[in-house]
Formats: structure tokens, C-alpha cells, sequence
């Protein structure tokens, strides 16, 4: 089998299912209770949540943990919006959102916020000056991704949070959950950042919300303390323990898995400009981690379903809109034909991906469309 779907989710590594694992058999508290197993408990939480901080540059109190991205995007639009609705109502949102941020934002919506959706350009990005343009005096929070998971498209989230901070009401919030270990995210320009462990070799139902200390937030889920009393209910410690040691592997092998995944890249775009009707969606200057592309011959659908035949595992749109409407509203916003929007497929790569599986690829391919008649 060929994985192509490292964007939708990732293997896990052996040493972080080590970690869980030996933390499973070994550390069986709460970590709020305050008898020895307990308090066991809560020091290695604690210690994993500074190792996480220093890693990423800020205060152990900025990071909170979460039991995915969809939940700490929709904690940090719904929850900052809502403790800080006496400085206002206006929030701003790019209109190519993973579907947690735009339904959070939708929600707002139906609470009486003033939300409006930013336009990406042809190059599927949001533009500083855009930004700028769209803000008003009651403006109190804008929500752009870092990179965007259909396209690999790279926001300027470092440049876009200038504008926004020249705001004295309103903070900014990067999705950075496709860019976090394959591009540096200048966490000291954000005031808030999600980020997702299986997205980089860690476990499922383990995530981050990084939030500056000084920001006031309501809690989503309540009933309890935990988290600063932001997320009430029994802390998951064994998963919160081992994303330390995800966070860590990755960020210590970003720049050699950048060198090679590129190489992948590369190879694929050149081989895929000599295949008659194929397009190549993905920006030139996308993370290359991400390569949307297309056949005028055939639908995503088909397609898709002929490289899962083949034993080629790929997405057609992101993963948490896969059983929706066939268009790719991503590809829409930039003004791509309908045609493309509907013969997409999105190739996304990991670490354990190979130059002999992209070579592989390229051949399947073109197996495929001589086996539905298309001429090459």
C-alpha cells in the first residue's frame, strides 16, 4: 500500500506508542486527585506541558491540552469571542477554514456576531492588505489557517498578525495543525495557535490551543478546573504525557523530512506536466507537503476510487468535509473552474513516504487512464 493521506491523519511513531503505552500500565490516577497516584499523575502532565511550552517558545500556563483541533479551533473562536463581546462583535475568517473554525464561526453568527468571511486570492491565500481592508472598530478577533490542508497554499500568518495588532481590541488565531513541524509558526506574533498530534505522528484524540496568558476566554466544555478551569472533565494524561515526546521527535527531524519530502514534490510536478489533461492546483510556492492536482478526464471521485484499487491511498478535499457536496469549495474561492473543483485529489506526504512510491504513482496513473480509454 501506498499512503498519500498524511494530511488527513499519520502512523503512529513506535517511541510515542512506547510512551502511552508505558504510561497506561504504570499511572493509573487522576491527575486532579490529590492522593499519590494522583499527584503522579499531574507531575508528569505538568512536566510534558513545560517541555511542550519551551519548545515552542512560550509560558507552560499558554498551553492547553485538548482532545483534537476541531475542538481547540472552536474554543478559541467561540470562547474568546464570548468573553470578550463587550469590546465587540466583528470577526474575521478566511473563507477556505477547516469546516471547525467556519461552523464555530457560523455559530457566532447565529448568536448575533458580525461575522464576514475574508476572499483568498487565485493563489489560494489571504492577503495582510486584505485584512486590513476588512477591519472595522469593533473588529475583536480574525482566524486565519497557517497553511491551508487542500492546497498546501501558505498564509502569512506573521504579516497578517501585524495588521491585526495594530488593533488595540482584537487578537488573531492560526489553525496551524498543516504547517506545524514542516514550517517554522512564529508562535510570538500569535495570541492563539491549534495544534494536532496525529497530524504528526502522534495519537488520535490528542491536541493543543496555545493562548497568550493575558487573553480571556469562557469555557466550551464545563463542569470542572482542569485546564485552567478551561475544559472541564477527567485530564486524558497518558495522551497529554506523550505529546511531548511527539512534539519533540518532530520538530528535531523538520528540515530532513522537508529536504525529502520536497524532492517528492518536485518529482510529481514534473512528471505530471507530461501528462496530457492533467492540472496541477497546488500554488507554486505551496508547502510541499500538500499537492492538489486533477484529470480533465476524470472526476475526483473516480479517480479516487481507482488509486484505492490500486492499493494508493489518497483524499479528494479535506477529510472532515469528504462526504459533502463533490465541489471543492477551496479550489471555487480561488476562481478554479467547476471542472477542477470536481476532478481534484489531494496528495499530502509523510515522513515514511518514498521517491519509489512517487515513482509508483506516476505509472498507476497512467495505467489507470489508458484502462478507461483516455488517451496519453
Amino acid at each position: 500500500m501506498i499512503y498519500f493521506d498524511n494530511s488527513s491523519t499519520t502512523s503512529v511513531r513506535p517511541e510515542v506508542l512506547h510512551v502511552y503505552e508505558q504510561v497506561l500500565e504504570t499511572v493509573c490516577g487522576n491527575p486532579d486527585s490529590l492522593h499519590q497516584a494522583g499527584r503522579k499523575a499531574r507531575t508528569l502532565m505538568e512536566e510534558s506541558r513545560k517541555n511542550i511550552a519551551r519548545l515552542l517558545g512560550v509560558k507552560p500556563s499558554e498551553i492547553i491540552f485538548t482532545g483534537c483541533a476541531s475542538e481547540s479551533n472552536t474554543m478559541a473562536i467561540i470562547g474568546y469571542a464570548m468573553a470578550n463581546i463587550n469590546r465587540g462583535r466583528h470577526i474575521l475568517v478566511s473563507n477556505a477554514e477547516h469546516p471547525s473554525v467556519r461552523h464555530a464561526a457560523e455559530a457566532l453568527a447565529e448568536l448575533d456576531f458580525d461575522v464576514e468571511f475574508l476572499p483568498i486570492n487565485d493563489q489560494g491565500i489571504v492577503t495582510p492588505e486584505c485584512v486590513r481592508q476588512h477591519m472595522k472598530t469593533d473588529t475583536i478577533l480574525v482566524s486565519c489557517m497557517h497553511v491551508n490542508n487542500e492546497m498546501g497554499a501558505i498564509n502569512p500568518i506573521g504579516e497578517i498578525a501585524d495588521v491585526v495588532h495594530t488593533h488595540p481590541t482584537c487578537v488573531f488565531h492560526a489553525d496551524c495543525v498543516q504547517s506545524f513541524s514542516k514550517i517554522d509558526v512564529p508562535f510570538d506574533r500569535l495570541d492563539m495557535a491549534t495544534i494536532s498530534a496525529h497530524k504528526i505522528h502522534g495519537l488520535k484524540g490528542s491536541g493543543l490551543l496555545m493562548k497568550k496568558q493575558k487573553l480571556k476566554m469562557v469555557p466550551i466544555i464545563q463542569g470542572g478546573q482542569q485546564e485552567n478551569g478551561l475544559r472541564g472533565g477527567t485530564s486524558n494524561a497518558p495522551a497529554n504525557i506523550a505529546l511531548a515526546k511527539t512534539i519533540r521527535l518532530a520538530l528535531e527531524e523538520q528540515k530532513e523530512t522537508y529536504r525529502k519530502i520536497e524532492q517528492i514534490n518536485q518529482y510529481l510536478r514534473r512528471e505530471l506536466a507530461k501528462i496530457p489533461g492533467a492540472m496541477i492546483n497546488s500554488p507554486d510556492d505551496a508547502l510541499p507537503y500538500i499537492l492538489n492536482i486533477g484529470f480533465d478526464q476524470m472526476t475526483s471521485e473516480v479517480l479516487l476510487n481507482a488509486l484505492d484499487a490500486k492499493g494508493i491511498c489518497v483524499s479528494a478535499k479535506s477529510t472532515c468535509s469528504s462526504h459533502s457536496a463533490n465541489e471543492s469549495e477551496v479550489l471555487k474561492a480561488m476562481g478554479k473552474s467547476k471542472k477542477a473543483s470536481t476532478h481534484m485529489i489531494r496528495l499530502s506526504f509523510g515522513k515514511d513516504n518514498t521517491m519509489d512510491e512517487a515513482v509508483q504513482f506516476i505509472k498507476t496513473v497512467k495505467e489507470i487512464l489508458n484502462a478507461y480509454g483516455l488517451s496519453l
